[in-house]
């Protein structure tokens, strides 16, 4: 694959048809907060019912236990998958102390993440994108992140004998999160345009497919005013799915956030740097 350099001024026009070519198609529910009630999304209407259906009758393939993330999607679309590889009664801690159990009977469907056709990854270096192909990892996390009330709802898969399993619930306040600071900063980037411009550094590196060529790369670096036209079409405010592989990462002064799309395979990473007290962008990739 070729790469076509460019500097910041030079290709705004095509670059933005670039960027919002990337997510227009994912999502066109920017603003909708996605907030799940308690246990479970309920699904409605026939159309959802007979799809359930037939995923709930096919089988998950045996290698899907090997990658968290293949398990994940069967997990979240399968209702009879999920009954077969929950640890029940499954414990829902508060702070680290359990809170209550839940029973197999009272367990309802969820569909996590599947609703908003996306969900985030953040982690602390590009390097770490490796763990979701990393057959090794025995330990995983579905977050689900409420920006607006601080507080975080973790479901918390481990590998055990090769099989993945729901194990336990963790629930806590955003501040106690290792992406706490980070968090708090996204929290006011996503929602204030002018604040988006303030936090860009002096040149952000970009990234993204040439729209005239599918199997070449634009890269260059655009300037902080530059920003309107290399924003995203997405930036989810107010709640975040957020997928955590391994260990929980330690608090670090670079954060890679990532969002996937679920059905289209688009993906833009947003690579920032704490740089003297302030999360600053220095990475655009899409």
């Amino acid at each position: 694959m070729s790469n076509k350099r460019f500097v910041a001024g030079a290709v705004v026009a095509p670059l933005l048809v670039c960027f919002v070519l990337s997510w227009s198609s994912c999502s066109g529910k920017r603003g909708d907060d996605g907030v799940v009630p308690e246990d479970s999304v309920q699904v409605t209407g026939n159309e959802e019912d007979s799809l359930e259906d037939i995923i709930t009758a096919t089988p998950m393939p045996e290698a899907a236990d090997e990658i968290f993330d293949d398990f994940m999607f069967n997990f979240v679309a399968n209702g009879k998958l999920q009954r077969e590889r929950i640890v029940f009664p499954l414990p829902v801690y508060e702070n680290g102390r359990v809170k209550r159990q839940i029973e197999k009977k009272a367990w309802k469907t969820s569909h996590f993440f599947m609703q908003q056709d996306y969900y985030t990854i953040i982690l602390n270096s590009e390097a770490e994108l490796e763990q979701i192909k990393d057959t090794s990892v025995s330990h995983a996390a579905i977050e689900d992140i409420s920006l607006d009330k601080q507080t975080v709802r973790q479901y918390v898969f481990d590998r055990e004998h090769n099989d993945w399993r729901l194990t336990s619930i963790q629930e806590f306040p955003l501040g106690k999160s290792p992406h706490a600071s980070f968090l708090a900063f996204y929290r006011h980037f996503s929602q204030d345009k002018d604040f988006q411009t303030e936090s860009m550094a002096s040149e952000v590196t970009f990234s993204c497919p040439d729209p005239d060529d599918d199997f070449e790369q634009m890269t260059g670096t655009f300037l902080p005013e530059q920003w309107p036209a290399f924003a995203p079409a997405l930036l989810p405010a107010g709640h975040l799915w957020n997928v955590q592989y391994g260990q929980a990462p330690a608090e670090s002064a670079v954060k890679v956030f990532v969002l996937r799309g679920i059905a289209n395979g688009l993906e833009t990473q947003l690579t920032f740097r704490l740089t003297r007290g302030r999360w600053k962008l220095v990475k655009l990739n899409t």
